[in-house]
């Protein structure tokens, strides 16, 4: 095998059988909200509609009970984030990051090549709104 660094890539979600619930796009709407106030602007941002945007949170709080937004002050002010929608987000966050280092660790050893994340020297903190690369994946 040629002395190529392979790279690990993992894509996880959470589903029921009404399907996906929570996934890295669901991170990546909640972190463009906090960023812009704004569930209109996190969806332009994202490049969906609002509708679906609106309709990827009604679904998440439906099947989670969890409330992820509240209005900030009057009608027009926008949307923050809950505290529960805050820890939801990150509860994610960490399980995604124990399952790559897991991962990792296991395709090292059972390949016997190097492999790195992706995250090496390539991404910035999900929290801040970034993405963990620009491929399509479920949200």
């Amino acid at each position: 095998m040629d002395k190529k660094t392979l790279t690990l890539r993992l894509h996880l979600w959470l589903e029921d059988n009404k399907g996906i619930y929570f996934g890295i796009g669901r991170v990546q709407l909640l972190n463009a909200i906090e960023e812009l106030g704004s569930l209109r602007k996190a969806a332009d941002k994202m490049g969906m509609s609002y509708r679906a945007a609106w309709g990827k949170i009604k679904a998440t709080q439906k099947a989670t009970g969890v409330k992820l937004l509240k209005r900030r002050g009057e009608k027009r002010e926008g949307y923050q984030l809950t505290p529960e929608g805050k820890e939801m987000r990150d509860k994610f966050l960490q399980w995604f990051d124990t399952v790559e280092i897991v991962a990792l660790k296991e395709a090292r050893n059972i390949f016997q090549i190097h492999i790195s994340n992706y995250a090496a020297g390539k991404k910035p903190s999900l929290k801040k709104g970034a993405s963990r690369d620009s491929s399509p994946k479920p949200s």
